[in-house]
């Protein structure tokens, strides 16, 4: 083999190597946002290493932001708690995370902060109704009850 065919075909590798990272942004992650019923949310480190708290959950929209209710002991809860906001925002379906190729999906980067408007909260719980009608009626109370009692935290990402 020829240095230039070795030359142009790690350039052409490499090249390729980039192209989902590259086809997937974040354009193409809010236009996703529209039809995904799920994202995988994962804390960015101050390090810049992804959080090994990663999960795909439920999200609802409000204007331009990701609002998720979560659990308040999880570490996606505290992260913002801790100063730790910057979040990676994977935007898909693909099932279980710790067995899905998310970070094929389209992706933002978003600025995580816990919403407490009790507003906000509402009508983020009506949203999250009318997105999800099957599931429901099961969680509407889970959800309402938990973020009365502190157990739950309403979670807003600011996409980058």
């Amino acid at each position: 083999m020829k240095r230039r065919t070795l030359l142009f075909a790690g350039t052409v590798a490499t090249t390729l190597a980039l192209v989902p990272r590259l086809t997937f942004a974040s354009g193409d992650a809010r236009s996703a946002l529209t039809e995904s019923n799920l994202v995988y949310l994962s804390p960015i480190k101050s390090s810049g290493q992804l959080s090994s708290c990663q999960a795909e959950v439920w999200y609802v929209t409000l204007g331009a932001d990701v609002l998720v209710c979560t659990a308040t002991s999880s570490w996606r809860s505290q992260a913002p708690r801790k100063g730790i906001a910057n979040t990676r925002v994977w935007v898909g379906d693909l099932g279980s995370w710790k067995s899905a190729n998310y970070q094929s999906l389209p992706v933002v980067d978003a600025v995580a902060s816990v919403e407490t408007d009790s507003a906000i909260l509402e009508s983020a719980l009506q949203k999250f109704g009318d997105k999800y009608p099957d599931e429901w009626g099961t969680w509407e109370g889970r959800f309402r009850s938990g973020l009365e009692d502190g157990s739950r935290t309403m979670l807003r990402y600011k996409l980058s």
